[in-house]
């Protein structure tokens, strides 16, 4: 019989998060500051955590998770489970195994409670009063709002325009929390306060909030922290919970991933998944195949350049190297508020250029039908952000059905798409889209 439902036994949960930069083939690019008198690199050394600054660039491979945050992880539900898409490989008629990582199945629906509850932790231990951040889709910023209130601290929420218009309930569930919530660009700030002169019913970014939130912080000369959900080495580093649960559990089943699939925004739940997989896939070059899915609105890896640029739209962030659309792209109001971002991880873009990251992007209106048939094939509604991942593990099931191989294919379900049904219903049944996987 097939193990369709592979439960990690708690006392198996990771106790130490995985650091891969030390086995990276180079070293990472270090960040620069622009040209002129101001330093977003000092700035962000009095507005960020002191330990997480260490955390980005820690030479040791393994990094001990602390009591506290371990103890929440528990609490909130890890180890997660890694479940079976039988019904889907039946429906693909795919010789194919695919499994997927249910991070969809976590109090906020999605995996950005890994990192915020350490980074939350971690500006308590600081004595900072509250907490800073931006958003794309919102599940990030429930999630700060969430482990914010575990630790007693404030929090402070700049939401993307589009996403804070389009996601009433993601703004709600923040505000439940006691999170103060405003659209970017907003009128709080001059960086909002000159976006939107320069133009009027600016839709937003990630881009966008994080310039008003590093703007906000600075503000309170310390007393709040800015905390980021992607692109940062310490994000990555506390997301390989999933990664690391995930290789135990596929242990247990005797079973090895041939390609791991997740969707990329800035690069954390991606970078979190596949990481503690990269000392493998370094001795092995072939065994095992790193996917990224992305949006074709927002093609950083597909279409972008490796170069050096600011992570946010006011240059208040140091320049980093990864793969970017450029500091004055704006992206589409598309429904996938998670991947509404022009750069992303200088570990994820590093990977990308040596050539041991593969990428592929899909249409808006593709994904959401791959996210309906995954819901009508396993029960299970999932965020727009992992229907880009959902996708890529059709198309590869796809292949392998075409090529008469087997393949394992295994992916991160990021998030869970409840909140989003508004986008599924303007995506599809509106328009009365028609199955693009009906003769599969």
């Amino acid at each position: 019989m097939k193990q369709l439902k592979i439960h990690l036994p708690v006392k198996d949960i990771p106790r130490q998060w995985y650091n891969v930069l030390p086995s990276l083939p180079k070293p990472l690019p270090e960040a620069k500051d622009p040209k002129g008198d101001f330093s977003p690199i000092e700035l962000m050394k009095k507005i960020r955590p002191r330990s997480l600054q260490e955390q980005d660039a820690a030479p040791n491979k393994w990094i001990t998770i602390p009591e506290d945050v371990l103890d929440k992880y528990l609490k909130i539900g890890r180890p997660t489970l890694l479940q079976r898409a039988v019904n889907l490989e039946k429906y693909l008629k795919t010789p194919a195994k695919i499994f997927f990582k249910r991070e969809d199945l976590l109090p906020t629906g999605s995996f950005k409670l890994n990192t915020s509850i350490a980074q939350a932790f971690y500006a308590k231990e600081e004595k900072f009063e509250g907490l800073i951040s931006e958003t794309g889709a919102g599940q990030w910023g429930t999630a700060v709002c969430v482990s914010a209130k575990l630790y007693d601290l404030q929090a402070q929420i700049f939401m993307a325009r589009i996403s804070y218009e389009q996601k009433l309930y993601r703004r709600y569930y923040m505000k439940l929390y006691g999170g103060d919530v405003y659209p970017s660009p907003s009128t709080k700030t001059a960086a909002g306060r000159k976006m939107l002169d320069d133009r009027p019913g600016h839709p937003g970014s990630i881009g966008t909030g994080i310039s008003e939130a590093v703007e906000t912080a600075a503000n309170y000369n310390g007393k709040f922290a800015y905390v980021s959900g992607s692109n940062l080495p310490h994000v990555l580093l506390h997301q390989t919970v999933i990664g690391l649960e995930t290789m135990k559990q596929m242990k247990l089943i005797s079973e090895k991933p041939d390609i791991l699939i997740a969707c990329v925004g800035g690069g954390s739940n991606l970078g979190g998944f596949f990481l503690p997989f990269f000392e493998e896939k370094m001795k092995k070059p072939g065994s095992i195949t790193f996917l990224a899915a992305e949006s074709t609105a927002v093609p950083r890896l597909t279409k972008g350049t490796y170069r050096y640029d600011a992570g946010d739209s006011s240059g208040l962030t140091p320049l980093t190297k990864s793969y970017t659309l450029g500091q004055d792209f704006i992206p589409p109001e598309i429904h996938i508020g998670g991947l509404r971002q022009h750069s992303g991880s200088p570990i994820i873009g590093l990977l990308r250029h040596e050539g041991l990251l593969d990428a592929v992007a899909f249409d808006q209106t593709d994904i959401f039908e791959a996210g309906r048939l995954f819901s009508i094939c396993e029960g299970i509604l999932p965020a727009p952000e992992s229907c880009h991942a959902i996708s890529a593990a059709i198309k590869v099931a796809l292949e392998a059905k075409e090529e008469g191989k087997e393949r394992t294919i295994v992916f991160c379900l990021s998030g869970s798409g409840f909140f989003d049904l508004e986008g599924y219903r303007q995506i599809l049944l509106s328009d009365k889209k028609k199955d693009v996987y009906a003769h599969a």
